[in-house]
């Protein structure tokens, strides 16, 4: 049996540290303008609601409802451009594992927002259009099928990775270089 290249990885891709997270960086960017599109058309949706007729008759809970959910959809927004943002920033500073473990992480936490304001929209349209009881059934149910969608359903997946010894190179972060100085003056 012949060694693998020069450079070849136990992977199979034949990349090197620097180009597997180049290649992570593009996919997240690609993932998250997916996502993006989405938040944007919502956030949009939810802006235009309080300059409608109706808008002025709703109840408290219903106008809570409005403004925590508007708040959410920020939040997601500004969680899933901070990516692109931090990558702007850190562009050719030499530290691209870094800034994809954070954009991932930013990510992750988009998505838990994201959740919590589909599951706010869904609640308030729900309340206006049908009334409160089955609005908040719905959105109930609609969270849980998101949560479980987005993070349990890779539990399966992540566990049978682990039995079969751990995450490949692919998954695992970048080493913290902090963690060997630390180490190292800890000595």
């Amino acid at each position: 049996m012949t060694a693998p290249p020069s450079g070849a990885r136990a992977d199979g891709r034949g990349e090197g540290p620097l180009q597997r997270a180049d290649r992570n960086m593009i996919e997240l960017l690609q993932e998250l303008r997916v996502a993006q599109t989405g938040v944007q058309i919502l956030f949009a949706f939810l802006l235009t609601l309080s300059f409608t007729e109706r808008f002025g008759s709703i109840d408290d809970f219903q106008r809570w409802t409005y403004v925590v959910t508007l708040l959410c959809s920020v939040l997601t927004a500004g969680m899933f451009v901070a990516p692109a943002a931090v990558h702007r920033v850190t562009f050719r500073r030499g530290v691209k594992p870094e800034t994809v473990q954070l954009g991932h992480r930013l990510f992750t936490l988009g998505l838990g927002a994201l959740a919590l304001t589909l599951t706010g929209s869904v609640l308030l349209v729900l309340d206006v259009a049908v009334g409160r009881q089955f609005a908040i059934v719905a959105a109930v149910v609609v969270c849980l099928v998101l949560c479980l969608l987005w993070f349990a359903l890779p539990v399966p997946m992540l566990r049978r990775s682990r039995a079969n010894g751990g995450p490949g190179p692919e998954e695992r972060p970048p080493p913290d270089p902090s963690a060997s100085v630390q180490a190292s003056s800890s000595a």
